[in-house]
């Protein structure tokens, strides 16, 4: 584990970067909008990029497609300058940036027979992009008559058109009922893990980044907080009992030499806390402990602190990650 400054970047076990900064900033009169950001995005990873409305993701998003130029700093993408290469990154990108550009006056599919022709690719591709976006049904109707979630799609379906290596997607899911964000989420997954796409996806939506995140990046007022696994963010939870006599038992189980977390007060009503990942096997041995010393056990959990929890830890001040997380 490397920290630097507010950063903790957790060890990456792939060897390939497909997207490396380094102290990459925008700043807009005397406001740093992204800060010295260091990203590190392996290949055939989905990447969550998170962070509250104006912390700096969509500014980072553009810089990495050439769209607007750093203050300072170097982006590399494939093991290349970005700025000496853009049109051959490019090449290799699809991306989908604050909502979908579209013709309105036009169909799904002649909106992508436009792209399809500009890039030099068979007809074929068009039919092929739209079902797998879910839009086969639609090639034919206006753009401007689609709903929110479809024009959504069809954003993303101008992304893959060309099978790009790299896919950078600001909020992809926005406007699709959940059965839409579902295979959205999906077809991202399968696209890195088993066509070894690497995809940078940014969303609001904490609870689909749990669901398809390898990696993760939280940025904050332009600072990068924490860059790793996505596991690497939680700690081990802990074990909750709660007992006929829960002051006495947690005092009991100190001298048994059992970790146990400080009460902030010797009410028997509070449960007793074990830290760390507790095995079943010490679950029982716990239990049977607790049993031997004449006290009832009511109730027996694992608790885990959520995704969201620890977003907003570090987005609302500068709390570390968990030691045992960072380790």
């Amino acid at each position: 584990m490397v920290e630097v400054g507010l950063v903790v970047t957790k060890g990456v076990t792939m060897t390939t970067e497909v997207i490396r900064t380094e102290n990459l900033t925008k700043r807009y009169g005397e406001r740093n909008v992204v800060d010295s950001l260091n990203l590190s995005v392996p290949q055939g990873v989905v990447y969550g990029f998170m962070g509250l409305n104006g912390a700096g993701k969509s500014t980072t998003m553009k810089m990495l497609l050439g769209l607007t130029t750093p203050t300072e700093g170097h982006i590399e993408v494939f093991g290349q300058p970005l700025d000496k290469n853009l049109p051959s990154i490019l090449g290799r990108t699809g991306s989908l940036i604050e909502g979908p550009s579209y013709y309105p006056n036009l169909t799904g599919a002649e909106n992508l027979s436009i792209l399809q022709r500009l890039l030099n690719l068979s007809a074929q591709r068009i039919d092929e992009t739209l079902e797998i976006v879910g839009l086969s049904g639609a090639r034919d109707k206006l753009a401007k008559s689609y709903s929110l979630g479809m024009k959504q799609r069809l954003g993303i379906a101008m992304a893959l058109l060309a099978n790009p290596q790299l896919l950078i997607l600001d909020e992809p899911t926005n406007g699709l009922d959940p059965a839409g964000i579902h295979e959205i989420r999906e077809l991202l997954v399968a696209l890195a893990h088993h066509d070894g796409v690497t995809v940078l996806v940014s969303t609001h939506l904490l609870a689909e980044i749990d669901l398809m995140a390898d990696q993760v990046g939280i940025i904050h007022e332009g600072l990068l907080r924490y860059q790793g696994p996505l596991t690497g963010l939680r700690d081990n939870g802990h074990l909750v009992l709660r007992t006929s006599d829960n002051q006495r038992i947690r005092e009991s189980l100190r001298r048994w030499g059992c970790p146990v977390a400080d009460s902030p007060s010797t009410s028997s009503d509070l449960p007793v806390e074990v830290p760390g990942n507790v095995t079943d096997l010490n679950r029982a041995h716990i239990v049977r402990y607790v049993l031997s010393e004449g006290a009832d056990v009511y109730e027996i959990s694992h608790h885990r602190r959520s995704l969201e929890d620890v977003f907003l830890d570090l987005t609302e001040g500068l709390s570390s990650i968990p030691e045992r997380a960072a380790a």
